[in-house]
């Protein structure tokens, strides 16, 4: 016999995301995560989604940490390797971010990850660090490192990044 599922609840509220575009404009990407970090800006909402918070923000260099939780689970009972992706790609691509001026953005154009051990809301927070290999007018790589609080490594990635001029208001 089955036991019968318990049920959990979430309530996640968010700025809307029109607000934090507008608030980036005229703006170098190190600013704006810097403005993200001491709360002068909203976060973006896959930011309060997750919970991700900014524990460093320098040039090439960007430390993420989040608490692994138990509604980002898959079917196997571990946190989904997606959620772990979202974690790591958002690392390599603010690194990336901090090198840009004002008036540029980018898209990642290709992500490889590749899963160590596996996460559950045991582990403890866990931080994505994001570092930028080569900074190029057109193209960037990154790469980034999922370890807990003693540098055990859960996870770690490489992408590819396009830069992109933003688009006139």
């Amino acid at each position: 016999m089955v036991e019968a599922a318990v049920s959990r609840e979430r309530t996640i509220r968010w700025t809307d995301p029109a607000h934090f575009e507008k608030a980036s404009r005229g703006r170098t990407g190190l600013e704006l995560l810097r403005a993200i970090a001491d709360g002068s800006i909203p976060p973006p909402p896959i930011s309060d989604l997750l919970g991700f918070r900014i524990l460093v923000l320098e040039p090439s260099h960007v430390v993420l940490e989040f608490d692994p939780a138990e509604f980002m689970y898959s079917p196997l009972g571990t946190v989904h390797g997606g959620i772990l992706t979202v974690l790591l790609d958002t690392a390599m691509g603010c690194a990336f971010q901090t090198t840009l001026s004002a008036g540029v953005t980018y898209t990642t154009i290709e992500l490889k990850v590749n899963f160590v051990r596996p996460v559950t809301d045991l582990v403890g927070p866990l931080r994505s660090e994001g570092t930028v290999i080569h900074a190029g007018s057109k193209v960037a790589t990154t790469e980034a490192r999922l370890v807990d609080a003693n540098g055990k490594l859960f996870a770690h990635s490489t992408s590819t990044l396009l830069v992109v001029p933003i688009a006139p208001a």
